[in-house]
């Protein structure tokens, strides 16, 4: 019995210099101190203030203001989002009977012209005519052709000469040939969907291009 009584005496005097040591240390008031910043509401952020110049319209110069307003050609969806589309003319196509009247005459043309100097034909199709860059040459076309890369000339109707380069393509052991600069020569010509041209080989490196009498222009329809 006098064990247990000095036990619970012993654990009194335990317990109460603990608590000494916590009111020296301050524990509790630091714990209540903790819990009351805990408690208080965050203080908004400071927002900045405004650029004025990003609100403020945008400057131009004076050889630009002087120029008339551009169309806008963006699409703005309901959400806002702007895309931009460029302005593709409406395609303009020949009809059947057209294209046959071309290429006709086209044929009646190249066996007038005689055999001194090769000769092909080439119908244009609306993408040869309005935005391919290349213009292919055809396969039986190239024996009187260079077998590797070279610049040539095509020559219009009024001796107005445009250089392209003549490229050589290989694969599985055949090769044919492309004009490259092509679509500066046909934007030049206003070539479109229907025209036949001729293509003279009036030298090793030039040719004479015919196709004004034979133009299908008169007969073309729009989509």
């Amino acid at each position: 019995m006098d064990e247990a009584n000095s036990y619970e005496e012993q654990r009194r005097r335990q317990i109460e210099q603990n608590k000494r040591k916590l009111d020296e240390l301050r524990v509790h008031r630091l714990s209540a101190a903790v819990r009351q910043a805990a408690a208080k509401p965050t203080p908004a952020k400071l927002l900045m203030p405004r650029n004025p110049r990003l609100h403020a319209p945008t400057r131009r110069s004076g050889r630009i203001a002087s120029l008339p307003e551009q169309p806008d050609y963006r699409i703005r969806k309901a959400n806002g989002d702007v895309k931009t589309k460029s302005p593709d003319p409406v395609p303009v196509y020949a009809t059947d009977e057209a294209r046959a009247y071309a290429v006709a005459r086209a044929e009646q043309l190249k066996a007038q012209l005689g055999s001194d100097h090769p000769a092909f034909i080439k119908p244009m199709s609306h993408s040869s005519a309005t935005k391919s860059a290349t213009l292919t040459i055809p396969v039986h076309f190239k024996q009187y052709l260079p077998v590797h890369d070279e610049v040539m000339a095509l020559v219009d109707e009024v001796n107005k000469e445009f250089d392209m380069i003549y490229h050589v393509t290989y694969k599985h052991r055949r090769y044919w040939g492309y004009l490259s600069g092509w679509r500066a020569f046909s934007a030049h010509q206003e070539l479109a969907d229907g025209d036949c041209l001729v293509f003279q080989l009036i030298e090793r490196r030039k040719f004479k291009v015919r196709f004004n009498l034979f133009s299908t222009r008169e007969f073309r329809w729009v989509l």
